[in-house]
């Protein structure tokens, strides 16, 4: 895959580092993703409390999930903290590297099985990043909505085959997110009122249904590849309901339910 390599990380960001050396101030590593450079994860930013052996909560080889605290690009020094990653930093920065992973293997099965040089292969990556912002989002799309996401772009007859056989092999996670409404109005035709401005807020979405539960309750149940996803779409459906209904002298409430998996990736 084509990416820019960075001489140091920034200060705040979540790395990836195997552990190279152990003293008892703490331990040297590598950063994974930035070419190896060393990096030093102090004893007091281990762990909470005071440690008697490093060598107990790390390990010679062991990839840890690190904070970058510090950066002197000067002096080429990198503090590191493993205290201070939360446990949806960790899984996140994980699930980033799988992905990662993932789309390398993409890449040189597409390349291998089509044939392409590496100069096209190049060019390949570039139209699809451009496009879909990852190559592992174009197989998902593909995967998703099938070969018609690639139509209008420059992609070489062999590799469009290959393409659409890889990407109906990835199974896109998807997430499902739920939530109550309460609207009322008191007006002569509230009820068409409140119908029109569900049917209105969520026309031409698919992936959005609504369900009369009983007065005033309406349930929608939406779904989308990822939380993010499901909330962007979300959001605006929200706002365009409340504000149609409480422009006709209606009130609105909103309760979240609680959110799943449908799939896994």
């Amino acid at each position: 895959m084509t990416t820019t390599v960075q001489d140091f990380p920034e200060v705040g960001e979540i790395v990836i580092a195997t552990v190279t050396r152990i003293v008892d101030q703490g331990a040297y590593v590598s950063l994974d993703e930035f070419n190896n450079i060393q990096g030093f994860l102090h004893v007091s930013e281990i762990a909470t409390g005071w440690i008697r052996n490093v060598g107990k909560f790390l390990k010679i080889g062991e990839k840890k999930v690190l904070l970058v605290k510090r950066v002197d690009p000067r002096r080429s020094e990198i503090d590191l903290s493993l205290k201070q990653v939360s446990s949806d930093q960790k899984k996140k920065k994980l699930l980033e590297i799988k992905r990662g992973e993932k789309e390398d293997a993409l890449v040189d099965n597409l390349k291998s099985r089509a044939g392409l040089s590496e100069s096209e292969m190049a060019k390949l990556e570039n139209v699809l990043v451009d496009k879909f912002g990852s190559i592992y989002d174009a197989f998902s799309e593909v995967s998703a909505k099938g070969t018609t996401v690639l139509d209008g772009l420059k992609i070489p007859a062999k590799a469009l085959e290959v393409i659409s056989e890889l990407g109906s092999k990835i199974q896109v996670p998807h997430v499902e997110i739920r939530g109550i409404f309460e609207l009322t109005c008191n007006k002569s035709n509230g009820i068409e009122i409140i119908k029109n401005a569900l049917i209105d807020a969520t026309k031409d979405k698919k992936e959005i249904s609504v369900t009369y539960i009983g007065a005033p309750k309406y349930r929608i149940s939406l779904e989308a590849p990822n939380f993010k996803e499901a909330e962007k779409e979300l959001k605006p459906i929200l706002a365009t309901v409340q504000n149609t209904i409480e422009k006709k002298g209606g009130t609105f409430k909103f309760t979240r339910e609680e959110s799943k998996k449908t799939r896994e990736g």
